[in-house]
């Protein structure tokens, strides 16, 4: 038998997981962490003007669940988290991982706007009962575009 994750399946387990999020099902969110998380969640620069909203390194599923109950209580509803251009980079172990686009939008009013964006790269293997994250790192977009040549030679200056 194959442990092998297949991209719809992955697809719908991303998709789920943001949904139960933004309806606040925590109980749904509770299946869908592995008790081994890491999660960690920042901005580009590391110090956004509300780097304190959304900063965490978190071990361990409870503690990662905890955080994302409340993050999440303590943010609008509606509040939509798009999960886009979902593909896997790689398989170790049973962990299968992948990488996606994140895009965050609320209603002001009457009209939807968009509140974030940022990268998601992620881990998921089989457990017992379904799908579940070994590990999430969020880096939010926060710093102005610019020119992709100037982000460019700017990347190639910046210490490794």
């Amino acid at each position: 038998m194959s442990n092998e994750i297949t991209l719809p399946e992955l697809q719908e387990f991303v998709a789920g997981f943001w949904y139960a999020y933004d309806q606040g099902q925590f109980d749904v969110l509770a299946t869908r962490i592995g008790e081994e998380m890491e999660y960690l969640s920042r901005s580009d620069s590391g110090s956004c003007p509300f780097e304190h909203l959304l900063a965490a390194e978190l071990r361990g599923g409870p503690e990662t669940l905890a955080w994302l109950i409340e993050h999440r209580n303590e943010n609008p509803y509606p509040c939509r988290h798009h999960a886009t251009n979902i593909f896997r980079t790689g398989t170790t172990g049973d962990v299968t991982s992948v990488r996606f686009y994140l895009f965050v939008n609320q209603i002001t009013n009457n009209v939807p706007f968009a509140v974030s964006s940022g990268v998601v790269d992620a881990g998921i293997r089989r457990s017992a009962d379904g799908l579940v994250f070994t590990f999430m790192t969020v880096v939010l977009d926060a710093e102005d575009s610019v020119p992709f040549a100037q982000h460019a030679a700017a990347a190639t200056t910046q210490p490794a």
